[in-house]
């Protein structure tokens, strides 16, 4: 489902990914149980998102004969997580693209200003020839996702897309206003932030529950 006007922005409707994601709210799922289930999202949502991938065919041999086959290209992919809860989403799609490339962008959000900086990056080689798809489980205010893309286009980065679990219509506004050109794709749109830029009703801090922490 297209969000407003943008059109840059998917909300997913997948049945499968409504449910999961109600599993993931719940305050009494454990940390194996959440961690579980973001891979699965993250799988279910790369499905709908990556159905652009870049083929390659490849001579196989079946049972029958030899046959030119297309397999995907996974040296034209590239996973980004944004540190730390972005780490949960990438077995899920590593698990599809197995020959994917991953790079990591770390950032933190100021307390008092909810603003976004950076702490660490590392990134793969030819971004400019690579499919970048960059992962966070919540788009809040929007202000880390918004930096992250940035840094990823200035590593000459063309092709990205971008993938969150929950997002908040604030921030999800904001990375699609200043990042028009990328692809956006979201598994429940909630209803918005409260006085802390927590998303609402949202699922808490994801990365306390995807590692344990508090």
């Amino acid at each position: 489902m297209q969000y407003k006007n943008y059109k840059n922005v998917v909300i997913l409707e997948h049945p499968l990914l409504k449910h999961k994601i109600t599993l993931l709210r719940d305050k009494n799922t454990g940390t194996t149980e959440f961690r579980s289930l973001i891979e699965e999202i993250a799988m279910l949502e790369a499905y709908e998102a990556l159905w652009d991938l870049p083929l390659v065919d490849v001579e196989v041999e079946t049972p029958i004969e030899k046959c030119m086959s297309p397999v995907i290209d996974g040296k034209k992919f590239a996973i980004v997580p944004i540190l730390r809860a972005g780490l949960g989403m990438v077995n899920g799609i590593h698990t599809l693209v197995p020959g994917a490339k991953v790079g990591h962008i770390g950032l933190y959000r100021d307390p008092e200003t909810h603003e976004p900086h950076a702490y660490y990056s590392k990134l793969p080689e030819q971004l400019d020839q690579r499919l970048v798809v960059v992962l966070d489980p919540m788009l809040a205010t929007g202000g880390s996702a918004v930096e992250a893309i940035r840094f990823v286009k200035e590593q000459k980065a063309q092709q990205i897309k971008f993938l969150c679990i929950i997002a908040s219509p604030e921030g999800l506004e904001r990375l699609a206003e200043t990042h028009p050109d990328i692809g956006i794709y979201v598994g429940n749109l909630d209803r918005g932030l409260n006085e802390n830029a927590y998303i609402c009703p949202g699922l808490g801090d994801a990365g306390d529950r995807i590692f344990g922490t508090k």
